[in-house]
């Protein structure tokens, strides 16, 4: 049920929404100003695969204030989703994925334009996303063949591409870091699929900023029977901590509202400087 606090005594009264849409971003406009602001409502970004990362990221930009936001995954919410992605709770199982989180992004900002696609990036199904469409696009894909076609094509197209290295086996914070993509170093997947576009010879077009992070643990618990089932079982199931993965997902949302601010503050700049 939604309230408000009375700016007296500071009780929660039921029933009551204090909010004209505009308030819920006033601590980031008081940050970035009203022109960063606008840029962030103005821009499009599709994030593909919303597990362990990608949920984080998305909601972390609808927090942001970002206008028009497309999520990608063609899954259901399962019992052993609930440690990690930002829907998954005991009432979401048995949810699709997307819908459930268009539904919580919603509540946060009821006017943003959230595109739930039940679907899965692949090779063969590959022109179906419109990746042109763009401002930005990030890899949150954990398949390794998926994840190696995506960067290829999303290289090509005009807008900035983010990607996520492994987020499974790990559990310090300090170590995740960001490098650009053949900088990336102590990541099993990083290494895999340097190794698979040196085979094959092709290449992304362009540099793409990872997060990754080179702590490597070892499993120290057997597999449950009960995940190894379903239309997308994994052959190798890794555990993983909801510290690092949303922590993977919250620094692929910080660069690219960074990188936005950043080129509203610069458009600012420039037309602030006088004409020599």
């Amino acid at each position: 049920m939604m309230g408000r606090r009375s700016g007296e005594i500071g009780i929660f009264v039921p029933g009551f929404m204090m909010t004209d849409g505009k308030d819920i971003f006033n601590r980031t406009e008081r940050l970035v100003g009203p022109a960063a602001m606008q840029r962030l409502q103005r821009s499009r970004v599709v994030v593909f695969g919303v597990g362990g990362v990608g949920s984080w990221c998305a909601e972390a930009l609808v927090r942001s204030g970002i206008g028009h936001l497309t999520i990608v995954d063609a899954d259901c919410v399962c019992a052993s989703n609930v440690n990690r992605q930002l829907m998954a709770t005991t009432r979401t199982i048995g949810a699709v994925k997307v819908d459930a989180l268009r539904e919580r992004l919603l509540e946060i900002d009821p006017d943003a334009d959230v595109e739930a696609v039940r679907d899965i990036y692949t090779e063969e199904n590959r022109d179906r996303f419109d990746l042109a469409s763009y401002d930005y696009i990030v890899d949150a894909i954990d398949s390794l063949h998926n994840k190696a076609s995506l960067i290829l094509r999303a290289s090509e197209a005009p807008g900035m591409l983010l990607s996520s290295m492994g987020a499974a086996l790990k559990m310090d914070p300090t170590r995740v870091r960001v490098a650009e993509f053949w900088e990336v170093r102590g990541c099993p997947l990083g290494a895999a699929l340097r190794k698979k576009f040196r085979k094959e010879g092709t290449f992304p077009a362009k540099r793409i900023p990872c997060v990754f992070s080179d702590e490597v643990l070892p499993n120290r618990g057997a597999d449950r029977e009960e995940e190894k089932g379903g239309l997308f079982a994994k052959a190798v199931i890794n555990g993983t901590a909801a510290p690092v993965t949303g922590i993977f997902g919250l620094t692929l949302a910080g660069l690219i509202t960074e990188d936005i601010c950043r080129k509203a503050w610069e458009e600012e700049k420039n037309r602030e400087t006088p004409a020599k």
